[in-house]
């Protein structure tokens, strides 16, 4: 049988040490990568070979620069196979629905015992449920019941943008989503072709993207587009 190969990715040193030490008796485990970022993160994985890309990654929320839950909301956009276990201190209902509308799998809190965490592990890579500590799905529950909450209502609850994106850069990305080249681009915004190729490229590095449809999912997920 594979093994279940493994990210953690979390900014607290001792945290990340005591779960990669514990979850490295199990055998049916294969750790692949610890991150203290989701900047380093993003940054790791797109330098891993396909067949070392993690199966599930457990993610940190409150971490500086960009957190757990817009990390993974970017991840999901290259790498959508990925199953993101969040683990953290907090049971904040916003951070569950941002977490659920980012694309995690399962969320349980760290106070979770180890036996229980490896558990969920196993169950989410079978595909058998989405991991919740007991508090987290009362929460959950409580979510589903508020569905019916008008779409402005929703609205609210929108990621902020942890990006420092330009007008420019908005303005650039809006016309090649609407389907302009780089030249044409370039007579619309009276800039040079060079500038517009310039500003795309800050623009990917920016939303940790390599293309324009993964640019075009992390721009509507952070609502930076019309």
């Amino acid at each position: 049988m594979d093994k279940i190969k493994l990210g953690i990715v979390d900014d607290h040193f001792h945290t990340r040490q005591s779960l990669k030490e514990l979850l490295s008796f199990n055998t049916g485990f294969e750790l692949g990568f610890v991150c203290e970022s989701g900047k380093q993160f993003l940054t790791k994985l797109r330098e891993l070979p396909e067949d070392q890309i993690p199966d599930i990654v457990l993610m940190d929320v409150d971490m500086p620069e960009l957190d757990g839950i817009d990390t993974i909301a970017i991840a999901k956009t290259a790498y959508p196979s990925i199953r993101f276990l969040i683990l953290t201190v907090y049971d904040d209902e916003d951070i569950l629905f941002r977490a659920i509308k980012a694309g995690a799998s399962g969320f349980l809190l760290k106070d979770e015992k180890m036996n229980v965490i490896e558990q969920h592990i196993n169950n989410l890579y079978k595909g058998i449920d989405a991991p919740m500590s007991p508090s987290i799905a009362r929460k959950a529950l409580s979510l589903i019941q508020k569905s019916n909450m008008k779409e402005d209502q929703r609205d609210d609850a929108a990621p902020q943008i942890p990006f420092e994106v330009t007008i420019r850069e908005i303005e650039v990305l809006q016309l090649l989503v609407d389907g302009f080249n780089y030249r044409d681009i370039g007579e619309k915004l009276f800039i040079s072709y060079n500038t517009v190729k310039k500003h795309v490229s800050n623009i990917y590095e920016k939303l940790h993207v390599t293309s324009k449809a993964q640019a075009i999912k992390v721009s509507h997920y952070f609502n930076l587009l019309k």
